[in-house]
């Protein structure tokens, strides 16, 4: 399987990829084609509009999580049976790991579309562009040619004189123009501290977006010569990732796995590594379900925005009594980020599970960033000493900041660091990781749930 694929970029930040990758994917859907979306990076909330979009569920793609090796694998493994795939970058084209002395920045969209040998399309917001397009458009294909730039796509395009300047600038730097969208306010969504408020959250509202922005780009987008050039892609590397082949199946325990509108950050390869090691995945809600799904034995809780819903996950208090209850059993419980605020004592003041003697509160300093970590205490899910990467992303902070028994330790520019909780059978930390880049611990895990 070879499938055609095409990457979207930007120049940075802030330029309407997500608006214009969103379009794509329903417009592409809305004409009959089956389009696998994916997103450069450990971003959770752009894949929730992508997934309304293309009806279908949508990818990251990161190689310092889940190392380079994988991320074609993972590609042949999401595109399965679709006649397209689309790559939302991160950032800007080139804006990869800080650090690196790679040519091309070790995990930027650049690095991603060399490991997929697949096109890039800049997205480039217009406003305040005109003739020096044709400057910038020429630096990002000179600057390192083996990545390669083959089109354009203009956003927020002010007039049809606007938009021939535009043409004009790009015909002159080589590059053909894809579509020009149009410069309006009804393509935009909430956003909030940590980026756009999540779809799973936004609800109606978020499917009206979604239209919106297949309209505007069906419109104004040839998405004749997008497919025509998804279809230039070189040979895509290697098989599809295997979740059975990571993991072997020992037992059919029940993981319960939160979700809704307050615990909406996951990778869809989590529950497919569950599964395959045997678990009966079962969903909960900590804001409407009462009880833990008859037969728990482990519980997973990922990240999201509890902080959103502090008061509704406090007046729970039958579930929270319960998981309280599970934890002190020395159950495995596995709580990332979001997870974690939800097991402590209190998150701005209103009571959550008390299954960890820790208070949290919002922050005015967000913390983000890549960490090289290692397992500082012995766990359901890592052996004392395992070397992973991760990935924080939060506003919040907790007093105190790890427990007895954390759960890591790395270094940065300020030294050393120790994070998260180890308490029986608990693992909790703000350190977001990607299962399919440590398949030993969902196995380690599903050992522990079998005990």
């Amino acid at each position: 399987m070879n499938p055609d694929r095409v990457v979207f970029a930007a120049p940075g930040s802030g330029q309407g990829k997500t608006t214009a990758v969103t379009g794509l994917l329903g417009a592409l859907r809305r004409r009959g084609d089956r389009v696998a979306p994916f997103k450069v990076g450990p971003d959770y909330i752009d894949p929730g509009y992508h997934r309304l979009a293309a009806g279908r569920t949508a990818r990251n793609l990161d190689p310092v999580l889940v190392g380079a090796d994988r991320i074609a694998p993972l590609l042949h493994h999401g595109s399965a049976g679709a006649d397209l795939a689309v790559v939302e970058g991160v950032m800007g084209l080139f804006d990869g790991r800080i650090g690196g002395d790679e040519e091309v920045a070790f995990g930027s969209t650049a690095h991603v579309a060399q490991l997929i040998d697949a096109p890039v399309v800049l997205v480039v917001d217009a406003k305040g562009q005109s003739h020096s397009l044709a400057a910038l458009l020429h630096g990002f294909r000179a600057y390192r040619p083996q990545v390669r730039v083959a089109g354009v796509l203009l956003n927020r395009v002010g007039s049809p004189r606007h938009e021939e300047v535009l043409r004009t600038a790009a015909d002159n730097a080589g590059l053909p123009v894809l579509g020009a969208i149009p410069r309006t306010d009804d393509l935009e969504v909430p956003s909030r501290h940590l980026g756009l408020v999540t779809a799973v959250e936004h609800g109606a509202d978020a499917l009206r977006a979604v239209e919106a922005m297949t309209d505007v780009v069906e419109r104004s987008v040839d998405l004749d010569a997008v497919t025509a050039l998804a279809r230039t892609a070189g040979d895509l590397p290697g098989t599809a990732w295997d979740p059975a082949a990571e993991v072997t199946p020992r037992g059919r325990p029940v993981v319960a796995v939160a979700g809704g509108h307050a615990f909406s950050f996951g990778y869809a390869e989590h529950v497919e590594l569950l599964e395959a090691a045997g678990a009966e995945v079962a969903l909960v809600d900590p804001l409407r379900d009462e009880r833990l799904p008859e037969g728990t034995a482990g519980l997973v809780l990922p990240g999201g925005f509890p902080e959103q819903h502090a008061s509704a996950l406090s007046a729970n208090t039958a579930l929270r009594t319960e998981i309280r209850a599970f934890a002190g059993t020395g159950a495995p419980v596995h709580a990332e980020c979001g997870g974690l605020l939800y097991l402590g004592e209190s998150l701005d003041g209103e009571p959550m599970c008390g299954a960890l003697p820790v208070r949290a509160a919002m922050s005015p300093r967000l913390t983000l960033g890549y960490r090289d970590a290692v397992a500082a205490t012995e766990s359901p899910l890592f052996a004392e000493g395992t070397r992973i990467s991760g990935h924080e992303f939060h506003r919040t902070a907790t007093e105190p900041g790890h427990g007895e028994e954390p759960a890591w330790f790395w270094r940065g520019p300020s030294g050393a660091h120790r994070e998260g909780f180890v308490r029986g059978g608990v693992h909790a930390s703000y350190l977001h990781t990607h299962p399919a880049g440590n398949p030993g611990a969902v196995a380690r895990f599903i050992e522990r749930c079998l005990r």
